[in-house]
């Protein structure tokens, strides 16, 4: 397991890895994004093909543990023992995707338990994947966009309107019937412990888990004709909403399947087109269904945050209390401030995950 501690002083951080106090406190939320000048940077022109633009290492085959065998037997994906991982996958955020499953394979108990679930909008990826991690379990699945392009309601950013960022509330439609439960993870993120651990957290009666900050301004995310109108406000009754961060997910394929979750959320976005209900973008429907009924995961698996805020991306420190996922949410990505050789102390830790060859 890896523990990661500020060292205050001049360099904000020697970055050494250390057990950090138990207490936990967190950063102000904020939506994983993608920031406008990160789109510029790594948009293809659509004359070009994309594939020969990027060059990937080749990543290591990672044999963990030596009780691994009955994992290793590829039964398919409806095998009991996988641990399932969802993640987007496109050009712009490739980078960070590749990072993402590199840093879970290496500190995997059993890498060879784990299954990807690829979401993409594009074609020409999973080749790009394969060749990366040549014995990876991985399924791609195509993501029409015309499937929320009439849902999605302008938003204070335009990268907040991608499509593909509302994939995840389609993941039980997407994934076989066979996947009741599923990780989701954002593409800006390393996981810096066993996921195996985080697979096993404990829903009980609840769809979905996440790290809950119940301190954040809740009513922030929502407009004030949200709040003054009964018929929007009343969804949370009953309730005592907090605020969560939807890049790092468990979530019961199975009971939203049952239960339909993925219609309701279609309904808020529908009246967010007519009443203007919220300003951002995937995050508010999701917590319009969830807030108040979210099982709880420890702040350990989502130190969010880290990209800074959602225009300028200004450096931050981590929280205080042990590391097992850090999440560069906000605008400001760690691949991009490296290149340009402008990078913040924690983004050096991302690096290592790193299998871009220019």
């Amino acid at each position: 397991m890896l523990w990661i501690m500020r060292f205050s002083g001049l360099f904000s951080a020697a970055l050494v890895i250390i057990v950090l106090s138990p207490s936990l406190q967190s950063f102000p939320p904020a939506e994983a994004i993608r920031s406008s000048h990160l789109d510029a940077y790594l948009r293809f022109p659509s004359s070009d093909p994309p594939p020969h633009r990027f060059s990937f290492r080749k990543a290591p085959v990672f044999r963990n543990a030596a009780d691994c065998a009955a994992a290793d037997v590829d039964s398919g994906v409806c095998n009991p023992s996988l641990v399932h991982v969802a993640i987007t996958l496109d050009f712009e955020y490739l980078r960070g995707s590749i990072a993402a499953v590199h840093s879970i394979l290496k500190h995997s108990s059993c890498p060879e338990s784990v299954f990807f679930h690829f979401l993409v909008s594009e074609t020409d990826l999973e080749s790009l994947i394969r060749s990366t991690f040549p014995e990876l379990k991985l399924k791609v699945y195509y993501f029409d966009p015309e499937i929320v392009r009439t849902l999605i309601s302008t938003s204070v950013r335009q990268a907040l309107e991608q499509p593909l960022n509302y994939a995840r509330n389609y993941l039980a439609d997407l994934l076989e019937p066979c996947v009741r439960r599923v990780i989701y993870l954002d593409s800006d993120l390393v996981v810096v412990d066993d996921i195996a651990k985080l697979w096993k957290t404990k829903l009980g009666s609840k769809t979905i888990g996440a790290p809950e900050y119940c301190h954040a301004n809740f009513t922030k995310y929502f407009t004030p004709a949200f709040w003054s109108d009964e018929r929007f406000s009343g969804a949370f009754t009953g309730r005592k909403p907090c605020y969560f961060n939807t890049g790092v997910m468990v979530m019961d394929l199975e009971r939203w399947r049952r239960v339909g979750y993925t219609e309701v959320i279609e309904k808020w976005m529908e009246i967010q087109k007519s009443d203007r209900i919220y300003e951002l973008g995937s995050l508010p429907p999701f917590l319009l269904v969830f807030a108040g009924e979210v099982a709880p995961i420890e702040h350990r698996w989502n130190q969010h945050g880290l990209g800074g805020d959602n225009v300028r991306g200004s450096c931050r420190d981590l929280h205080p209390g042990p590391v097992s996922l850090l999440h560069w949410s906000g605008s400001g990505k760690p691949w991009f401030r490296l290149d340009s050789r402008r990078p913040c102390p924690l983004d050096t830790l991302w690096a290592p995950y790193d299998l871009y060859g220019h």
